[in-house]
């Protein structure tokens, strides 16, 4: 992998969710990029699959995490610029630039720009969107292995109705963002 400019591309996935942590990519391209990088979300999961694999083979990656507890301390967007810091100080190469999906920056020491919808844009933050995406959703899906009433084996702890249902019946467990709104009133019912 040879890599001469260095711009990180930064993304997140998991700001909406009940449950689960906020995850943030940064990927710097190697020469040559890789063909079909998009928005996460025009992909399908068989698609991001693959491209993932391509990506961490042939690009430099971070990831950074914050937890429901840290998003329930300090407010879901201070969390996902704390994962994006995190996820850009885990490359292994310092980046010159970094650009960064929607229009907040963390604050940070780079020479950065926010871009809104540069998911769609810059092919670095396409990439950081897909490894943002598949490691929440992988994240996801071991949760659902050990609370399997929430079905975040296919919602990924999203609202849906029967995320919302299983929340009144069963209440949250550690794994939820107390903080948020359904949450809040499912810990109230009990």
């Amino acid at each position: 992998m040879t890599v001469t400019q260095r711009v990180a591309g930064v993304d997140e996935a998991g700001r909406g969710p009940l449950a689960g942590p906020v995850v943030a990519a940064a990927v710097i391209l190697c020469d040559g990029g890789i063909d079909g990088l998009d928005d996460s979300k025009k992909l399908t999961e068989r698609r991001r699959a693959w491209l993932e694999i391509e990506i961490r083979k042939r690009c430099v990656v971070g990831v950074g995490i914050a937890e429901p507890e840290e998003i329930d301390r300090i407010n879901i967007l201070q969390a996902t610029l704390a994962a994006m810091r995190r996820a850009v100080e885990a490359l292994d190469v310092e980046p010159e630039r970094v650009l960064v999906d929607g229009n907040r920056l963390p604050d940070w020491r780079y020479s950065s720009e926010a871009v809104i919808g540069g998911d769609a844009i810059h092919p670095c933050i396409s990439a950081a969107s897909i490894i943002a995406k598949e490691t929440r959703d992988r994240i996801m899906r071991a949760a659902a292995q050990d609370h399997p009433h929430y079905g975040w084996g296919s919602n990924k702890g999203y609202p849906t109705k029967a995320h919302i249902e299983a929340l009144r019946i069963h209440g949250p467990c550690d794994l939820h963002r107390r903080s948020f709104g359904p949450v809040a009133q499912a810990l109230l019912d009990l």
